[in-house]
């Protein structure tokens, strides 16, 4: 958001906290993209704030108070007010609970083993929920947009624009092909789990969608896939051994998927413009050993 639209979301969501009984007089900008995320305070209630044509916060806090009743280890709303998603001057808000990292215990809950237990026992909650949720496809289908809309990513060379619609193309249909899926997280990228005393959590539930669990291990560092089998063996009903082809595959589609979001006109990823730039030269030089195998 830019200046002027923050500083709206920040008084829509003051607003909103306070009409909910809540104490809070001043907000910290925890992060600013399409959404904002900010701190209450003193209150300490973390409000999401995004266009009110945009809605999703209700699909949001209705999978995480499932997920939570699950034993997932999700960051739930805040347990003072009703999950609702409320309406205000253009912005829809919903208020979570704050995960303090400072109270952590002094560990690395962060490491690959961390995070890939935390995944697994999130998937098998996952699998234990009943909600409508979109396939990766449309996640596919919305960059294939993109790519073909100039106007919205001009900056994309002729070449580039050729390589990542290729990549999509094919392997959308060679991850869809495999007739293995379930609820996933979508992103579980570094920027949507947070260290709490309990271990790693997840947010930003929003971008949870349904597909082989390749597509979110293909989010951890190589290691991980080792310390999921682990993980995953101790849970019946789930897939204790991922597909190392289908992994890779996964790997080369969520870099081409987020690629192409670092060059929509509208992306606000710190310094995405750079970071779009060094991960096409990473697809380029995968290209050819892509095709090989």
């Amino acid at each position: 958001m830019d200046p002027s639209r923050l500083s709206r979301a920040i008084t829509a969501a003051l607003e909103v906290a306070r009409a909910q009984g809540l104490d809070a007089h001043e907000a910290r900008v925890l992060s600013n993209s399409n959404k904002a995320v900010l701190l209450l305070l003193p209150s300490a209630v973390v409000a999401r704030v995004g266009p009110a044509d945009q809605p999703i916060a209700a699909f949001e806090l209705d999978l995480a108070v499932r997920l939570a009743d699950a034993g997932a280890p999700v960051v739930a709303p805040d347990p003072r007010v009703a999950p609702a998603a409320r309406l205000r001057d253009g912005f829809e808000v919903s208020l979570w609970s704050w995960v303090d990292p400072s109270g952590s215990p002094d560990r690395a809950p962060t490491a690959p083993a961390a995070l890939a237990e935390a995944l697994a026992h999130l998937h098998a909650a996952m699998r234990s929920v009943d909600v409508p949720a979109p396939r990766f496809t449309d996640r596919v289908r919305s960059a294939l947009e993109l790519l073909d809309d100039r106007e919205r990513s001009p900056r994309l060379r002729t070449q580039d624009r050729d390589l990542l619609r290729g990549t999509l193309v094919e392997l959308r249909d060679a991850v869809g092909s495999t007739g293995r899926e379930q609820l996933l997280h979508g992103e579980p990228h570094p920027g949507n789990i947070l260290d709490s005393p309990r271990g790693p959590v997840f947010i930003d539930l929003e971008t949870c969608c349904r597909g082989p669990v390749e597509f979110d291990l293909a989010h951890l560092r190589p290691e991980g896939a080792e310390h999921y089998r682990s993980a995953a063996s101790t849970d019946h009903g789930g897939p204790a051994h991922p597909d190392a082809t289908l992994l890779a595959q996964c790997r080369r589609l969520t870099l081409a998927l987020a690629t192409t979001w670092r060059f929509d006109v509208e992306d606000a990823f710190p310094d995405g413009a750079r970071v779009g730039e060094e991960w096409l030269a990473e697809l380029r030089r995968t290209d050819g050993f892509a095709h090989s195998g």
